[in-house]
């Protein structure tokens, strides 16, 4: 049984589609529609956000409003490293998932000698750079961040001495770079993934299941293989972005990709993992009711975390 504390992260700065700083807020109210008191039980902290960059210049069009990402990352860390190190269990509901950087930065400044696995529950790779990123949105670039990457060989854009300076800066978080290796990352509903990303996967090896490897061969095979595969790790992140689920049902998300898991799927897939006594720390991404109906991605998404959360507190 562990101790669960919220760590709310209500930023949207690095994302292209405004909204997903009310994803935490739209599942609070999805949890209020079901009578569930969840958020009154388990202590919180939300983490205060950079949002009014929105408003003001983006700064490189290859890194998007890099200086409020970092600040966003230093304060998230920090918040995730001081959770872990009282020996709580940190939920981060986030907004965006540029964020998901700064909680692997947070896990490895507490624990800076284990070996941290990780699994990327996403239709995205996020392995951008602002060397390679077609939009400059920074939520495509939290694994690169964390694995010290710049993907020099498909370079494409050209940033400005600042923005390679933050980007630097940004990657050092916690001063341990990288934070984690390419063996050490499992993809699991992987497939909207451009050219730059491919070949990172293909060189690296990096062992992916995507959605149609789920529907074969079910959740239960598809999390002890995934398990399996960190099997030399000492602790495992297990980051959901909700666009891992089907476009059909994540509508409220600003990426939805057509053939993704179920929300049962996507269910069963974190209760089975989250049972793994090396899973030290759960992150759930890009919520953002203002392209929803009736708020259901929030519904789907609070039955989810209501799961895990059960999972981990019986």
């Amino acid at each position: 049984m562990k101790k669960i504390k919220f760590i709310e992260v209500k930023s949207e700065i690095g994302a292209g589609t405004r909204g997903a700083s009310l994803g935490v807020d739209a599942i609070k109210i999805a949890a209020f529609d079901y009578g569930s008191s969840l958020f009154k039980q388990i202590a919180s902290i939300d983490v205060p956000v950079e949002n009014h960059l929105l408003f003001e210049s983006q700064g490189s069009p290859y890194a998007k409003r890099l200086k409020g990402v970092l600040s966003m990352y230093e304060k998230v860390s920090n918040e995730v490293a001081t959770c872990l190190k009282k020996n709580n269990f940190p939920i981060v509901l986030a907004g965006d998932h540029s964020s998901a950087g700064a909680t692997i930065a947070g896990i490895k400044m507490a624990y800076p000698k284990q070996k941290l696995g990780v699994i990327w529950i996403d239709a995205h790779a996020d392995l951008h750079s602002p060397y390679t990123s077609p939009s400059g949105n920074m939520h495509g670039m939290p694994l690169s961040v964390s694995l010290n990457e710049d993907n020099i060989n498909n370079k494409m854009n050209k940033p400005d001495k600042e923005t390679v300076e933050l980007w630097n800066k940004l990657k050092k978080v916690g001063n341990i770079s990288p934070k984690i290796t390419y063996k050490d990352l499992v993809y699991i509903a992987l497939r909207d993934v451009e050219p730059e990303e491919s070949f990172l996967i293909k060189k690296h090896k990096i062992k992916v299941f995507n959605s149609s490897e789920v529907k074969r061969n079910g959740v239960e095979k598809i999390a002890r293989d995934a398990l399996a595969h960190l099997s030399n790790c000492t602790m495992i992140y297990v980051s959901f972005d909700v666009d891992s689920m089907d476009s059909s049902i994540s509508k409220g998300t600003g990426t939805p990709v057509r053939n993704g898991i179920t929300e049962k799927e996507a269910g069963s897939l974190l209760v089975r993992l989250i049972q793994n006594e090396k899973v030290c720390c759960f992150e759930i991404a890009e919520v953002n009711p203002t392209l929803d109906k009736e708020n259901l991605m929030a519904e789907n998404t609070f039955e989810i975390l209501q799961k895990v959360v059960s999972q981990l507190t019986t």
